[in-house]
């Protein structure tokens, strides 16, 4: 018997046409032009009444409660189920509706198994070199290594001052997939060491050369806890934008970038291919004499020709190197690329995004006492954490040449519980970006032109081989 929760309160007999009940084809439901449509409960209870009706005449007893409505109920809830899992079915067909393991087997078909994400935990950083007057930070991508020649990296910065020598930081394997699931149990899995190569420690190798110490001695790395996640995939949501933006052929822009984008390190890609189509962005283009000449200039044969890939690395990727993300992206393409053109791979020019604003906070529980204790409380430290994680959600989806918006900034943050209002909201540009603000530097007059402070909710523009890049401090955010 059905639950009781679930049978409506009326049904609507006249609702349901004589000729729905006498045609076999479903009416609006079932296999129709626009896919399949489950018949809902309600619809099949009032067919089924409407039917009874019809055979044994209207003086037939349907009233709630009634035997034969009971089992017009209990009919109509198995079919419901029935036309559910021929809904499932259907959708499990494309992989714009799947779901799950079906999405997974279209997949495979396509050649794109589900990826797997990277494993995800915790370690502790403690400062044994001297803490320089004006703080010190290892910034958000700093790579770790293990032994077994492992990579992990920082996913936040690591931020030191005189009453916080020791910070425990989240970080994430830079490779996807179980095998990094890293045990510290395992003497080759122990995350112990810094990168050598890595610009990001440059900051922490300078600081550990000045007082006669290597980077592990300055900054040891307490890893106690295994990495987690790496056995789990990508989400439906994810997959799918990733399978429907699959090319059906090797020799194309979309096989090209998909392969790069699934490079450990990528996090966004753009191919141009300025002689495959029309030259819009030239003077000659609309102002061009077709019965006289050629379209576009005719190319030089005695070189070879080349397309870009343009590529937006992540936090914790290193550019240069055998090892390093620019061979990796040669080496992903090379079986896709036509014969005799060659790819010019080139890095975006990374600009940095940092927010200052004023906050008015409501139902947080904040210390009392003067604006500058207040700022600095662990309470609000938290809430500014927060709030640049939703910043940094919106900044990293952009994409080249995408203008970072004050507005959505703004709105942004508006969404984060306890937000009243955002006051005084600035975006600043910095060039060359890095992850963290750097103070332990002198800066020069040329550092101090290439940060640039806009107006009050001007947008940061950017041209099409730059991209925006969340500078990770939350100094810039007071809470009032």
């Amino acid at each position: 018997m059905p639950d009781a929760a679930i049978v409506p309160d009326s049904i609507d007999v006249s609702a349901v046409a004589e000729a729905d009940l006498r045609n076999s084809a479903g009416g609006p439901y079932g296999l129709t032009e626009q896919g399949f449509i489950p018949k809902p409960y309600a619809r099949l209870v009032a067919e089924g009444l409407a039917r009874a009706q019809l055979y044994f005449g209207d003086d037939i007893d349907v009233r709630p409660g009634s035997v034969l409505r009971r089992l017009i109920e209990m009919s109509a809830l198995e079919h419901a189920r029935t036309h559910a899992t021929l809904a499932a079915m259907y959708d499990s067909l494309f992989v714009s509706s799947a779901s799950g393991d079906a999405l997974s087997r279209l997949g495979e078909e396509l050649g794109l198994p589900r990826p797997a994400m990277q494993a995800s935990g915790t370690v502790s950083i403690t400062l044994a070199a001297p803490l320089p007057a004006e703080g010190f930070v290892i910034p958000a991508g700093a790579r770790m290594l293990s032994s077994g020649g492992h990579h992990a990296a920082l996913a936040e910065s690591a931020r030191f001052a005189d009453n916080r020598k020791t910070v425990t930081v989240a970080i994430q394997a830079f490779y996807p997939g179980a095998d990094h699931n890293l045990d510290p149990a395992l003497a080759t899995e122990k995350l112990a060491l810094w990168n050598p190569v890595d610009p990001a420690v440059d900051g922490l190798r300078r600081l550990a050369g000045d007082n006669g110490m290597t980077a592990e001695a300055a900054a040891p790395i307490a890893h106690t806890q295994p990495l987690t996640g790496g056995d789990s995939f990508w989400p439906d949501g994810r997959y799918r934008e990733l399978l429907l933006q699959a090319p059906r052929s090797i020799w194309s822009v979309e096989a090209l970038r998909t392969a790069v984008s699934l490079v450990p390190g990528v996090a966004a890609v753009q191919v141009i291919d300025e002689f495959g189509g029309l030259d819009l962005d030239r003077s000659i283009f609309g102002n061009f004499n077709f019965v006289q000449g050629l379209f576009s200039a005719a190319r030089d044969y005695g070189s070879p020709y080349a397309f870009r890939v343009m590529v937006k690395p992540s936090a914790a990727a290193i550019w240069d190197g055998a090892d390093g993300l620019h061979a990796a992206i040669a080496e992903a393409i090379e079986d896709l690329r036509p014969m005799g053109v060659f790819p010019d791979i080139r890095k975006a020019e990374e600009i940095g995004v940092a927010v200052n604003a004023k906050l008015v906070v409501k139902g947080e529980p904040l210390p009392s006492g003067d604006r500058a204790s207040v700022n600095a409380s662990p309470a609000a430290m938290a809430v500014k954490r927060r709030l640049l994680d939703r910043i940094r959600s919106y900044v990293g989806g952009l994409t080249f040449g995408e203008p970072v918006r004050a507005a959505h900034i703004s709105w942004a943050m508006l969404n984060e519980p306890g937000i009243e209002d955002v006051l005084d909201l600035r975006l600043s540009r910095m060039i060359p970006a890095t992850t963290t603000l750097d103070f332990s530097t002198e800066v020069t007059e040329d550092a101090a032109l290439a940060a640039t402070m806009l107006p009050e909710g001007d947008n940061l523009n950017l041209t099409r081989d730059q991209v925006a890049v969340l500078i990770d401090d939350p100094s810039g955010l007071e809470i009032l």
